[in-house]
């Protein structure tokens, strides 16, 4: 009799046991098919294909409800160059974000909000430059020009909003320029 016990616990203890892994199993699984699913709408939005792009970028919490806000990380680092940001740069943000159809209440609104509190992670610039990279293998010599002027004006309005002390001095601070730089290389 004591064994008949003993076996009905050890079959319940088996029994839990792959309860819990199938559940576990079938968590990751679904964790999985999110990650394709957002990789594979985030790539209808964006126009690239490059999956480890892609991949990165869903892993930074950029998908394509929040692929608006995206476009605005070289503005976004521009302003954070140097350490700061101050209240003409932040409203340099929001007046881009309005014209690039960013609406308050969407997740990319909501993105753009905390890159406005805190300077994100270096990981987001490096994540930006790879999109940049593999987008501009698309592109022709006269369309990664025009994109690259695109960006960079977008990016050098907000250095500017900063302003330089009395009109004496420019308007970008080293910072800025050494960021402005390093946007420039991801279109090559």
């Amino acid at each position: 009799m004591s064994d008949e016990v003993l076996g009905d616990r050890r079959q319940a203890l088996e029994e839990q046991f792959f309860k819990k892994e199938s559940a576990r199993l079938r968590e990751q699984l679904q964790e999985k098919r999110e990650k394709a699913d957002a990789v594979a709408a985030l790539a209808d939005a964006s126009g690239l294909k490059d999956e480890l792009i892609l991949s990165s970028l869903v892993e930074k919490s950029i998908d394509a409800s929040t692929f608006a806000a995206f476009s605005l990380v070289p503005l976004i680092e521009v302003a954070w160059a140097d350490g700061k940001m101050d209240s003409a740069e932040h409203d340099a943000l929001v007046k881009a974000a309005e014209q690039g159809g960013i609406a308050a209440g969407t997740p990319a609104h909501d993105l753009l909000e905390a890159w406005l509190g805190a300077a994100p992670e270096s990981s987001l610039l490096t994540a930006w430059e790879n999109f940049t990279a593999g987008l501009c293998e698309g592109l022709d010599a006269d369309g990664r020009a025009k994109l690259r002027e695109s960006v960079l004006g977008r990016a050098r309005n907000v250095a500017d909003a900063a302003g330089g002390f009395l009109g004496l001095t420019s308007k970008i601070s080293e910072d800025e320029q050494e960021m402005l730089d390093r946007l420039a290389r991801a279109f090559n």
